[in-house]
């Protein structure tokens, strides 16, 4: 079904007797979650590439031609996540920003490889998304679920020592794979797991779960998902007198997830990119944000604002959209970023960048003094 959806695109393409590089201007699609539940991620995301794209245009465009932008939203759902692939195939686009969600970006690649697209995530962290192979033409400006898994294990590891971990996911390709990440590192390391559990991300009630994290009696909670189920995690822990620390990756590193927990979030971990705020990249780049939308920048903002400087740099270095240059280009060339100076390795992955263990101290993400560097 998913390579008839994505023929039938390429058919369309033929038809129109155009290709990317020959039209008026160059098309960068970004697909991601622009409502829904989990907009907090995907528009932030989308704002950074308007204005990296704003910035360029600003400045001539890319090879006398300006940047247009094709954005598509697939409310980060897998069962969105095709159609909108599709439609940016149809509309030819050269290049993606995105998709943002693990689930989404699995479904979206057959399509994009069928296409020849390249498509850079600023967020998408499931681990065989690089590492199986089955994806070459796709990259990512964040750091996988093996990596954050490695750190916040060895955080609880060696700085926390905990011996009885409870796992909570909410069964999606990133919440149940950073759990799964953790609990073969944990173990391995000799903690013991009390609790291995899926919940549901729609319920409202979690006092069933607290109940059995309760008998469990861990050290520490491992959550594998994204911030809406943790915050209705962590309020309903707190209301119920639990106090067990609480961990989780990237996706709980949100400013909804303070603003939806309040107090209740006072000490609960998660793993992010390291903080890079005194480069003039970042600087350049919030100040960008915080004029155009009067606001601070929320989740993955820097990740796409590098993976669209990134992709950029490929096209003007390699003089289009070509996707075997582009990839070439990708790995070989270092560019300054908001995270970093950064390039690609040969499974996608992105080189350079650090992730850090941050912790919530009087309502803000604090970064702690443990960090690694990916390679």
């Amino acid at each position: 079904m998913k390579k008839g959806m994505a023929l039938f695109a390429m058919a369309c393409i033929l038809a129109c007797g155009a290709s990317a590089g020959a039209a008026d201007s160059i098309k960068i699609g970004v697909q991601g979650a622009h409502s829904g539940d989990l907009a907090s991620y995907g528009v932030p995301s989308l704002n950074a590439v308007k204005l990296v794209t704003e910035q360029a245009n600003a400045k001539g465009g890319l090879l006398g031609k300006q940047v247009e932008i094709v954005a598509q939203d697939d409310q980060c759902k897998p069962e969105m996540a095709t159609s909108a692939a599709t439609k940016l195939i149809s509309d030819q686009v050269g290049v993606v920003v995105g998709p943002i969600c693990s689930g989404p970006t699995t479904a979206s690649l057959p399509l994009f490889q069928e296409a020849g697209l390249i498509a850079v995530s600023p967020t998408a962290t499931t681990p065989g998304l690089t590492e199986t192979g089955k994806n070459p033409l796709f990259f990512r400006t964040v750091a996988n679920d093996n990596a954050q898994a490695k750190l916040t294990s060895d955080f609880m590891l060696n700085k926390l020592k905990v011996k009885k971990i409870a796992y909570l996911h909410d069964n999606g390709d990133y919440g149940k794979g950073f759990a799964d990440n953790n609990r073969a590192l944990m173990e391995k390391g000799g903690a013991e797991t009390v609790l291995f559990e899926a919940v549901t991300p729609d319920a409202v009630d979690f006092s069933a779960v607290v109940r059995k994290l309760r008998r469990a009696k861990p050290d520490i909670v491992v959550f594998g998902g994204y911030q809406p189920v943790a915050s209705k995690l962590v309020q309903q822990m707190r209301r119920d007198r639990l106090d067990t620390p609480f961990i989780g990756p990237d996706g709980v590193k949100d400013e909804t997830f303070l603003k939806m927990t309040g107090k209740d979030s006072e000490g609960v971990y998660a793993s992010y990119p390291k903080d890079t705020s005194s480069l003039e990249e970042y600087k350049h780049a919030r100040d960008a944000h915080v004029k155009a939308y009067g606001s601070e920048p929320g989740f993955g903002y820097y990740n796409a604002y590098a993976a669209t400087q990134c992709l950029l740099d490929a096209i003007a270095k390699t003089g289009g959209t070509d996707t075997a240059k582009l990839k070439e280009a990708l790995r070989t060339n270092a560019v300054d970023t908001p995270l970093g100076k950064i390039r690609f390795n040969d499974k996608g992955d992105a080189a350079g960048m650090a992730l850090s263990i941050y912790q919530v101290k009087d309502g803000k993400f604090v970064e702690l003094d443990h960090s690694v560097v990916l390679e």
